[in-house]
């Protein structure tokens, strides 16, 4: 007999921290993200590769939030709209999550060799390869995506969003170093360098010494919310994995899938704490919004 109620919602307690995260992150999270990609196409006047990054990390969280009322739906009801909706929503949900962390990571890369190699590598830095690079991300995510939601058997006709089957899922480690592991990676070194040049940059100019403390406790935040968003997930996912691979015992699995649970709605978090992108780094942000 499995671990799990194939027909089971979840229980009050999990329900209630889903109504008091969930709504207000896809309220706020619609809100702000609304709000910046209507000035980043409307407002901003020059376009750069910061702005092309910036519109799509704005795109995939939005298509994130859209997820939302229907995660809720699956966790507060039997699912009964069908498993097609549900792949399909499952498909977008993952893509987007995904694109989210490589777009950060592709914004961390442009700061760096912006401020390491200035001349060196300025070719690398235009609107048109910072679109060539986001429109290669959505088609590689894309085809993963689809490829994977449809070979999944982990979410039945009866829970979407949830996994109810005791088999591991194979790709789940591909996804927690591919997709999380290698990014952390390439995020820190390139955050840590940025961080190494202007700690060593000397000035006796008051105002150029707040710019270059204000820009250290933007890496520095942004690295922190990347960690505290994506890691809790990505730990749960593997340890899903070793548990589901060596037949664990079912209060272990029920444990670990709470567990997963709460990391996700930290993880969804991101949607609203990817704002901190928009209106602290990129100053054409601010400069476009109060412009006539």
């Amino acid at each position: 007999m499995g671990c799990f109620n194939k027909t089971e919602v979840l229980d009050t307690s999990l329900q209630l921290l889903n109504l008091v995260t969930a709504i207000p992150i896809f309220f706020f999270g619609i809100l702000c993200n609304a709000l910046a990609l209507w000035v980043f196409c409307c407002k901003v006047k020059t376009r750069t590769d910061t702005t092309v990054y910036m519109i799509n990390l704005i795109i995939s969280d939005i298509m994130v939030l859209l997820t939302f009322p229907f995660r809720m739906y699956a966790y507060m009801h039997s699912w009964d709209l069908g498993s097609e909706t549900c792949k399909a929503l499952l498909t977008l949900y993952y893509i987007n999550r995904y694109m989210s962390i490589f777009i950060i990571t592709a914004i961390a890369f442009d700061r760096y060799i912006a401020i390491r190699h200035p001349l060196k590598f300025k070719h690398w830095r235009s609107p048109l390869k910072a679109t060539i690079v986001c429109s290669v991300l959505w088609s590689v995510l894309t085809a993963i995506g689809v490829i994977t939601v449809l070979q999944s058997k982990g979410y039945t006709l009866s829970t979407c969003f949830q996994k109810v089957t005791t088999e591991p899922l194979n790709l789940a480690l591909v996804f927690v170093v591919v997709g999380f592991g290698i990014p952390l990676i390439l995020l820190s070194y390139f955050s840590g360098h940025v961080l190494i040049i202007l700690c060593s940059k000397e000035t006796s100019e008051v105002s150029e010494r707040r710019t270059i403390r204000k820009a250290m406790n933007i890496i520095i935040s942004n690295l922190v919310v990347f960690v505290i968003c994506f890691l809790p997930i990505h730990v749960g996912y593997t340890i899903r994995f070793v548990t589901d691979s060596l037949n664990s015992s079912c209060l272990m699995r029920e444990r670990v899938n709470v567990y997963i649970h709460v990391a996700t709605l930290l993880a969804n978090s991101n949607c609203v704490l990817d704002s901190v992108c928009y209106f602290f780094v990129a100053s054409e942000f601010w400069e476009s919004m109060f412009a006539e």
